[in-house]
């Protein structure tokens, strides 16, 4: 495999079986290139009672600033019912141009992308000053705690200084390079239980039923807009996503009835305030019809955004460059690691059209790992003449 072909690095990983949290390889794959290129490398695992362990990755050449990271993750999604996929989703076949695997997009495509981009830039002799990093987590997919954030308190406490990140996450929406991301939505869970009397239907006078009390609970949470958005986000949205009774039987009014709603809220609101929202409009609904319920919170997102400035200047500079387009500012979409990484330095993510990411035949054209290539290249090369 040569090292500085992106192609052949995602092949390799692909056929890495890293189901989340199982490392599968992909690591080691990843250490035993950067390694002989000079890279010092940690490998991390990182534990948390009731949660798997789980083994991360973080490789840095260089000492000095301005210390550039790429984050991403080897773990994939499982490949659900493998007798609909057209090719072997760990086979990592190339058909008419595209390669084919689980992860051929989110994200391993990405990895191997940012990989032959650093190791074409230092072998040209290009890293003069400055550091380049990997920070690479085996939980982005999975729970989320022993991953990504566990791996950046070690850095703190060793006192590593990132000053810009690049989070190479499939972000392209019809194009590669169409979408830069510079923030994302806060994400946020309200579980809301409503509290009845369990009874026989037919006689629902002896008992109190919960489900019209949570219909209005419903209706008011989901119907009551936060927000119009704002210069930079969509509206903060909140839906309903499971609805739930603990009863089976036709002939039974349930003795209680939960909901959760998932909420992405923007900029104009902080995890608190969206709580208390949320906590108001349960209670106003509920007094009306008379419910008892409760109400919990959970989920770790919260809304971030870098501004424009060399960072993101930067990124922009090396899509015109190497594609010819401008490429939008966006925030929208879902979560990702660089919710956590924020708080550290400043982040942005631009990789591979996500058109088929966690999709029987998730794919990629061959010819997309290579344009990506060539942005990160240029992106690497033009950072440390610019930051």
């Amino acid at each position: 495999m040569a090292n500085q072909d992106p192609v052949e690095l995602a092949q390799a990983l692909i056929r890495c079986r890293s189901v989340t949290p199982v490392e599968g390889g992909a690591l080691t794959l990843l250490e035993s290139v950067l390694q002989p290129a000079g890279f010092t490398c940690h490998r991390l695992t990182m534990t948390e009672p009731g949660t798997p362990d789980v083994q991360n990755l973080y490789a840095r050449i260089g000492t000095g600033a301005p210390h550039l990271c790429f984050a991403g993750h080897t773990d994939v999604v499982p490949v659900g019912d493998e007798g609909r996929w057209s090719r072997p989703p760990f086979g990592a076949e190339i058909a008419e141009g595209v390669l084919y695997g689980r992860g051929a997009a989110d994200m391993k495509g990405g990895v191997a992308c940012f990989v032959a981009a650093a190791l074409d830039y230092i072998q040209a002799g290009g890293l003069k000053r400055g550091s380049i990093s990997f920070l690479i987590t085996g939980d982005e997919e999975g729970a989320g705690i022993n991953g990504t954030v566990k791996v950046l308190d070690w850095m703190k406490a060793k006192g590593e200084v990132v000053d810009g990140c690049l989070v190479g996450e499939p972000t392209s929406s019809k194009v590669v390079g169409d979408e830069l991301k510079i923030g994302r939505r806060g994400y946020l869970n309200a579980e809301v239980i409503v509290h009845g009397k369990q009874g026989h239907s037919a006689y629902g006078q002896l008992a109190d039923n919960p489900l019209p009390k949570l219909a209005r609970i419903i209706d008011r949470v989901s119907s009551t807009p936060m927000d119009a958005g704002t210069a930079r986000f969509q509206p903060s949205s909140v839906q309903a996503t499971i609805v739930s009774v603990p009863n089976t039987a036709t002939n039974v009014i349930p003795g209680a009835a939960l909901v959760n709603f998932n909420i992405r809220y923007n900029d104009l609101h902080t995890r608190a305030g969206v709580e208390a929202w949320v906590r108001t409009q349960v209670e106003s609904a509920a007094k009306e019809v008379g419910a008892q319920f409760s109400l919990r919170f959970f989920g770790i997102g919260d809304v971030f955004l870098t501004e424009p400035g060399p960072l993101v200047e930067t990124m922009r500079g090396a899509v015109q460059a190497v594609t010819g387009r401008a490429t939008a500012l966006t925030t929208n979409g879902g979560t990702s690691d660089a919710r956590f990484i924020f708080r550290h330095c400043p982040v942005i993510e631009l990789g591979l059209v996500n058109a088929t990411v966690h999709q029987v035949d998730e794919r990629v054209p061959v010819a997309d790992l290579l344009t990506l290539t060539q942005i990160y290249r240029r992106f690497i090369q033009d950072y440390f003449v610019t930051v």
